[in-house]
């Protein structure tokens, strides 16, 4: 059993078993005529809080936990899946659940509060397109999040609604999920309350601010303090700038420095509104609050020979390695750096300089408009026709990323020889 898949299996497990509980140690038969229906509903309001539980528990990016998953961005993959379980789950026993206006407890209008609270929040997200929930989100990245941080109480909401309605009586199983709702309620509260007493953030201040060509700002941050800890090269970390209200909002960024360094680097491309903001806008002096850092993008854990590959702006991890260079690179790599045009790479004299001075790693930079796109052909070609051998690396846009991914795999690249992360958190 691979330990980067351990914490899916342990929440399948978990879910299994809250279903196991309910059959083993059954409610008691009351005599109500809609008793079947009403066990099915509890059963499944069960699932609905376990899985709501996990996701609040991911939500609060708890670093230990990145081993179990592979890393952040797989944690968040999964607190995707169990979110659109758990409101699909949701419809399920709205339909299966007997309804009556008769004899309604507060726990009824608790439920309907809880419910359409979920939707709201949960929709938007599976069906961005849609014209008037892209409206109840926001179109951004930032108002999806503002939204979303309001989840948690809907979450607590539906639990008092299960305590306070003419439910079954079943100790046991009831009390098996009260487990679940505390590890989720104090998940919440820790990611939106509590958070800052446990030093979760870092304070900084931006020290410098450079423009290494027109759309992609670097960042040199200084620690006011002590600056995170255990960083790794390769890793990101969640920044937010604090004088400004536009940036005020944290986003998660590759770190472009090395471990050694006693500044932190990120080097951000302007294509988006918080980007092209921070590009035209961002100064040195700037107060700035840094979580992390994250991630398990780690080109040491791999194999002897290896491919890199980044696509514009997914250079920063492999900034990041060869700044990391201190003594010496013991694995043989290809690094290739693919740009549309010209005047969009960045640092390419650095990484030039760092091909010249470690002889294992090879750099080699492409301009798609006059060199032609790269192709996973072209790679496995230079690495003599047989590339299975390879550890695969690679940060850029997610449809390349992809179809890379979907090319080496048919040229017969083993899934677990390809790396990469994918920085969708929304």
């Amino acid at each position: 059993m691979k330990k980067n898949n351990l914490g899916n299996i342990v929440f399948i497990l978990l879910v299994l078993l809250t279903v196991i509980v309910w059959f083993v140690f059954p409610p008691i038969n009351d005599g109500r005529e809609d008793f079947a229906r009403t066990y099915a509903g509890e059963v499944m309001g069960s699932v609905v809080i376990v899985l709501m539980s996990f996701s609040l528990f991911l939500a609060a990016r708890p670093k230990w936990a990145e081993p179990y998953f592979g890393g952040l961005d797989k944690m968040y993959q999964t607190h995707r899946r169990t979110s659109t379980s758990a409101f699909l789950l949701l419809l399920v026993k709205i339909l299966v659940v007997p309804i009556t206006l008769e004899n309604w407890r507060l726990g009824n209008y608790l439920a309907f509060v809880s419910f359409f609270g979920i939707v709201a929040i949960v929709l938007p997200t599976l069906a961005p397109r849609i014209p008037f929930l892209n409206k109840l989100s926001g179109p951004t990245y930032e108002s999806w999040k503002k939204l979303h941080r309001f989840i948690g109480i809907f979450f607590i909401v539906g639990y008092i609604h299960a305590l306070t309605i003419d439910a079954l009586s079943a100790f046991i199983a009831i009390n098996w999920v009260q487990i679940f709702f505390i590890i989720g309620a104090i998940s919440y509260l820790y990611t939106e309350v509590f958070g800052g007493l446990f030093k979760k953030s870092v304070p900084y201040t931006v020290e410098a601010v450079n423009h290494p060509n027109n759309s992609v700002t670097e960042v040199v941050l200084r620690a006011k303090k002590d600056p995170i800890q255990k960083q790794r090269a390769g890793q990101f970390l969640f920044v937010r700038f604090l004088s400004d209200k536009h940036m005020n909002e944290s986003h998660p960024f590759t770190i472009s420095s090395a471990p050694h360094e006693d500044v932190l680097r990120v080097t951000i491309k302007a294509c988006g509104d918080f980007t092209r903001h921070l590009f035209a806008n961002l100064k040195a002096g700037t107060d700035a609050v840094v979580e992390g850092a994250y991630g398990m993008f780690d080109y040491k854990t791999g194999g002897q020979k290896q491919i890199w590959i980044a696509g514009g702006i997914g250079v920063t991890p492999f900034l990041s390695f060869i700044r990391d260079l201190e003594t010496g690179l013991n694995h043989d790599v290809d690094f290739y750096y693919t740009v549309r045009h010209r005047d969009e790479a960045v640092f390419v004299e650095e990484i030039k300089a760092a091909a010249k001075k470690h002889e294992r790693l090879k750099a080699h930079i492409r301009y798609s408009s006059t060199d032609g796109s790269l192709t996973v052909e072209d790679i496995i070609k230079n690495a003599g026709g047989n590339a299975s051998g390879y550890d695969i690396y690679m940060c850029g846009p997610l449809p390349m990323v992809q179809a890379f991914e979907s090319k080496f795999r048919e040229a017969g690249m083993p899934a677990g020889n390809i790396h990469f992360e994918e920085f969708n958190f929304k």
